[in-house]
């Protein structure tokens, strides 16, 4: 009993210096902002979404969730793959913030004009209506607007994530609204599809307000050719790998649509949406826990592979019990969210909820393919888990239905995730560290039931 005791003393003793240690402390509350700004957007989200679901009706809202798709594909364009490499650059040389947020957000402009070049000349080689293509351009235009996300990657690489919640609460608060307020007023489709460039223009304007009020100055007039290059150079890799990345998260919609038709793609986005809806947790430990890591990168390698790990097991752990419980209630969660006229959505839920397990590994392993520099390895997982979902969807859609791309999913997902990392010596302690994560949550049952203290 002395023995439990002093242990248990320990154990306090470490739990309230952590609790009190200034860094922890420092980072649990832009967590904590972070988290709860995407609680937020969850539950407005999901209710919000529910509804335009249920007002549309399967065809009209897989229509808009194929428009939407369409310009994913290509959305990384517009990104350029920066936005990992200058939340980075920023935690090293913060003295270069100006230089870098006004290099970086001139590149996502020009990246936002050749987005909707290379869209309009795509639509050319699809079977699209013009009511279909004209959807398409409205929801691609707001790309435009995202160059602003540059002043997102300011706060992340300074922690203040309650000004990234503040920009991204306004901004889904009143996007809600003239959501509810179309509804309500019985708007036609192409309303909804203008509600992407207006949702994304409110989001520049809080960026741009929380950013001059926190540093006095909005410097992305600042352009450096020499920086631009340096930027690109390191960041175009994942700019391949983004677009790949999209082709085999968003490639099912599309051959949804052209082998089963619009009905069936607002059957199979329902299910996809539900299984998504839980990835603002995986983004938001990642862009905490992201400046952290790269400081233990440069300073204590054990440290830098331990919260690597850590970061591994919690995303597994709270992937795991997310898989479980929509599995479990996914009847009620579609006939009494979504309707009756939503209930082919049922099984593909049951199926599709399991690539979060994979996903949440996915998102991340960037912890370490950013740190080891190694952009080209993490492209070409990517493209080869998109090559394999095209094949595996052209295949099993035709075969299975709905079903079929639930399960091309979940095989290329893993695939690209996580058996990916075993076959590169530069990747294999990648692959270590996620097993012993996937087997944390086994391991520690049965410790737990081998531990046994006798009674007195």
């Amino acid at each position: 009993m002395n023995l439990i005791s002093s242990k248990t003393l320990q154990l306090k003793s470490k739990i309230y210096s952590l609790l009190t240690h200034t860094g922890f402390r420092k980072y649990f509350a832009n967590t904590s902002w972070l988290m709860a700004e995407k609680v937020f957007r969850m539950a407005v989200g999901l209710f919000v979404g529910v509804w335009i679901a249920r007002y549309l009706g399967p065809e009209q809202f897989g229509l808009l969730s194929y428009a939407q798709a369409f310009v994913a594909l290509f959305s990384a364009i517009a990104g350029l793959g920066l936005d990992g490499i200058v939340v980075r650059e920023l935690v090293k040389t913060p003295e270069r913030r100006d230089e870098l947020l006004g290099t970086a957000f001139w590149l996502k402009v020009l990246g936002a004009f050749a987005t909707l070049i290379v869209i309009g000349i795509a639509v050319q080689f699809t079977s699209n209506d013009s009511f279909t293509n004209l959807l398409i351009f409205i929801i691609a235009s707001s790309t435009i607007f995202q160059a602003f996300n540059v002043i997102d990657f300011y706060f992340q690489a300074t922690v203040q994530g309650k000004y990234i919640a503040y920009a991204n609460s306004i901004s889904l608060f009143i996007s809600s609204v003239v959501k509810i307020a179309l509804i309500l007023y019985k708007a036609p489709l192409i309303a909804f599809a203008m509600l992407a460039l207006f949702d994304n223009l409110i989001l520049a304007l809080g960026y741009v307000y929380f950013y001059i009020k926190q540093t006095r100055a909005l410097s992305i007039q600042y352009l450096k050719i020499s920086t631009a290059k340096n930027l690109l150079r390191d960041s175009w890799p994942l700019i391949f790998g983004s677009i790949t990345a999209l082709i085999y998260m968003k490639i099912d919609v599309l051959l949804v649509k052209e082998f089963l038709g619009n009905k069936e793609v607002g059957y199979y986005i329902v299910s996809q949406r539900i299984s998504e809806s839980f990835l603002f947790i995986t983004t938001s430990i990642t862009q905490v826990a992201f400046p952290a890591i790269v400081k233990a990168r440069q300073t204590n390698l054990n440290s830098y592979i331990e919260k690597i790990y850590t970061v591994y097991k919690i995303l597994v752990a709270i992937a795991f019990l997310v898989c479980m419980i929509i599995t479990l209630f996914s009847k009620w969660i579609i006939l009494f969210l979504f309707s009756p006229m939503y209930e082919p959505s049922i099984n593909v839920l049951k199926l599709y909820v399991w690539t979060t397990i994979f996903v949440f590994l996915s998102n991340g392993s960037w912890l370490f393919y950013w740190n080891e520099n190694l952009q080209f390895l993490a492209s070409l997982r990517l493209m080869i888990g998109a090559i394999l979902n095209v094949i595996l969807n052209f295949i099993l859609i035709q075969k299975y239905g709905l079903a079929g791309a639930a399960i091309s999913s979940l095989i290329s997902y893993s695939i690209s995730s996580y058996f990916f990392n075993a076959f590169n010596k530069r990747l294999i302690i990648n692959f270590r560290l996620q097993t012993l994560a996937l087997f944390h949550l086994l391991t520690l049952t049965l410790c737990c039931k081998n531990f046994n203290i006798k009674k007195r």
